[in-house]
């Protein structure tokens, strides 16, 4: 049975989107409930998803397990996943990434843009790898079941996460740096070794991470994710769309800012139209991800590699990702 998971999303939520959801037969979200919060305000953000998984329970239900995406599928509902883009939420207590898993987190990036109390930041001029904290924070990590992504990070400190990292890790939102030179997107070096140790790579359709930006054809985005899939490994790729459906553009100025600056930090984006770029047009909502799947056909993928994109290859990650290792957690 094939399934549809995104592998980052961070809509402005509403009984539209989940609809939306339903209509595409997204089977699971890993939404970001948290970018450069304090744990209280994390905290404050899982009430709010509270509140809609209460008010919407024909729709969505948190997820916590890989098994939750085929419960998800099989009621016709879309099981979310929380994550973080930024460590903010864990502040400078390592003993906040257990009980945040056990609030239901699931991807923590240790670094958004900026060098983080873990890493470097892929904006930083000097990439000085993991911490110390880092070190100690990406064990702990694979101890409860938390992935580490390293989406918004540094090469060094990348490779370093890699390398550390007792279990594979994610780059839940990127793209080829050769196919587009984004400071957020990927060198061969980095995907090399993502894949050679089961890591996970999710595809952006962001239009600041796209060859041509919001102009750029579906078939050279497919074409891209092909080629991807030769050099990484066809069970190491998926879609990670980084949708941000419905959001005003105010809010990026808090995604980039959050409190580190006075100044309007633009980032990938011109310094004429600071906000949110306009969507490719085979990518909107969350119904259009069978235009994603049907190009993947069209330049030459079979079915099964398809299916192993759009969800499956997700699916596997989950099931090894989510629980703590041994098992002295949960027993």
């Amino acid at each position: 049975m094939s399934v549809l998971i995104d592998g980052l999303q961070y809509a402005n939520w509403s009984e539209k989107i989940f609809r939306q959801m339903r209509a595409g037969g997204v089977d699971a979200v890993h939404v970001t409930i948290t970018y450069h919060e304090t744990f209280r305000e994390t905290v404050l953000n899982i009430e709010q998803w509270n509140r809609w998984f209460e008010a919407y329970p024909d729709l969505i239900f948190q997820g916590r397990t890989a098994a939750d995406v085929m419960r998800a599928k099989e009621t016709g509902r879309t099981a979310i996943f929380f994550g973080s883009q930024n460590p903010s939420c864990i502040e400078d207590d390592i003993g906040l990434v257990e009980i945040l898993h056990t609030l239901g987190l699931r991807f923590m990036q240790l670094t958004y843009n900026n060098q983080s109390l873990l890493a470097s930041g892929c904006y930083e001029d000097d990439d000085t790898g993991l911490t110390r904290m880092g070190r100690e924070v990406v064990t702990e990590m694979n101890r409860v079941g938390l992935v580490v992504d390293m989406s918004h990070s540094g090469e060094r400190s990348t490779l370093e996460a890699i390398e550390h990292s007792s279990r594979p890790i994610t780059i839940t939102h990127a793209n080829p740096a050769s196919w587009h030179a984004a400071l957020r997107n990927k060198s061969e070096t980095v995907l090399r070794a993502l894949g050679e140790t089961g890591g996970m790579l999710g595809f952006s359709v962001y239009p600041h991470h796209l060859n041509g930006g919001s102009a750029c054809a579906l078939s050279d985005f497919c074409g891209m994710v092909a080629r991807t899939a030769d050099l990484m490994g066809i069970n190491q790729i998926g879609i990670g769309t980084d949708l941000c459906q419905d959001q005003p553009d105010s809010i990026v100025e808090w995604m980039r800012v959050g409190r580190w600056t006075k100044q309007i930090d633009y980032g990938e984006g011109s310094a004429a139209a600071p906000g949110f770029p306009q969507m490719p047009d085979w990518f909107e909502t969350n119904q259009d991800f069978s235009n994603i799947a049907a190009g993947l056909r069209q330049v030459g993928m079979s079915d099964a590699d398809v299916a192993a994109v759009m969800g499956g290859n997700w699916l596997r990650f989950f099931e090894d990702s989510f629980t703590a290792q041994g098992s002295e957690i949960g027993s």
